[in-house]
């Protein structure tokens, strides 16, 4: 069995072994695949393997040895899975090797808008603690967040995970309804009436854009924005027209629309916006678990019992 790694970088930049994968057959490892190259390096592969390398209808159609396709991550946008099952391969993802450092990232930058630690932080190795006329000093509000209310669109093992350590600080946690249950409102309702509103759903055609101009305006001057699910879930321009008319408190997010951003991305200088760049799935431990179940998806695959099958 041949397998081919598109683009192997991001989850292994040197710091992990791929010998999970070795044991399965011959494995090439590409660190990153353009466009016009996925073709000729994927061609004779039996299994094709990517993380944002675009394998769309037209590509598929140009692999003949394909009998699966896995996908480096949990979303699988990336892959025409339509077409995938048209031509009988399974696309197979991993469905759960990141999430608690996921649900540790949302915090991260929750607790980055609501403490301002980095912002202090360097404040005080400018000398300003040293130069203060107090034993103490903050700038700008520090803000509680017991007895708020966290706001999850998005009810699947990462969102729960999240809620969890919401719950943890105190505060009452509710989620969108899809199929009711405790804890569950209308998507409006939740945005608002929310003090914190959390993003952990997929990227579909009907989530694309769900946080538009119109839900933007239902939040509370006073509320937070967390997206460290798809960056498209997210209307941009009006997130920051948000930002720098004081429509909201402040941003944190993992992801943008294009990734790496353009420099003229409006976020980049809207006010109170924390960004870090995708690396809320990055740690060394949960990239170990992803390859460990790539290789376990493409091993079911081998064995007749394929696993994580998305199409």
């Amino acid at each position: 069995m041949r397998i081919v790694i598109l683009d192997g970088h991001t989850t292994n930049p040197g710091d992990l072994s791929w010998e999970p994968l070795e044991r399965l057959g011959s494995i090439s490892v590409h660190d990153r695949t353009a466009p016009g190259d996925i073709v000729a390096r994927a061609r004779d592969a039996d299994v094709v393997l990517t993380n944002k390398t675009p394998l769309s209808a037209e590509v598929i159609a140009a692999l003949p040895r394909a009998r699966l396709i896995g996908v480096l991550a949990t979303g699988f946008n990336v892959v025409d899975a339509v077409a995938a099952r048209g031509r009988g391969i399974p696309v197979v993802n991993v469905p759960e090797y990141s999430t608690p450092n996921v649900a540790q990232a949302t915090f991260a930058l929750l607790l980055e808008l609501t403490n301002r630690t980095g912002h202090h932080d360097r404040a005080v190795h400018e000398g300003r603690w040293a130069g203060s006329a107090d034993f103490c000093f903050w700038d700008g509000d520090l803000v509680e967040l017991a007895g708020k209310t966290f706001g999850i669109v998005g009810h699947g093992r990462i969102g729960r995970a999240v809620g969890r350590i919401a719950s943890a600080f105190g505060m009452e946690v509710i989620h969108a309804r899809r199929r009711g249950g405790e804890g569950s409102v209308a998507l409006d309702e939740l945005f608002a009436t929310s003090d914190v509103v959390s993003l952990h759903c997929p990227l579909t055609v009907e989530t694309k854009g769900l946080v538009d101009a119109r839900r933007l305006g239902l939040m509370k001057r006073s509320a937070y924005l967390l997206n460290t699910s798809r960056g498209p879930l997210v209307d941009e321009a009006a997130l920051a027209e948000a930002l720098a008319a004081g429509g909201i408190a402040g941003a944190g997010l993992d992801v943008l629309a294009v990734e790496p951003p353009a420099r003229g991305n409006p976020l980049l200088t809207a006010p109170r916006c924390v960004i870090t760049p995708h690396i809320a799935w990055a740690t060394r431990a949960a990239r170990q678990r992803l390859i460990g179940t790539v290789a376990a998806n493409v091993a079911a695959f081998a064995a007749g019992t394929p696993v994580n099958v998305v199409n």
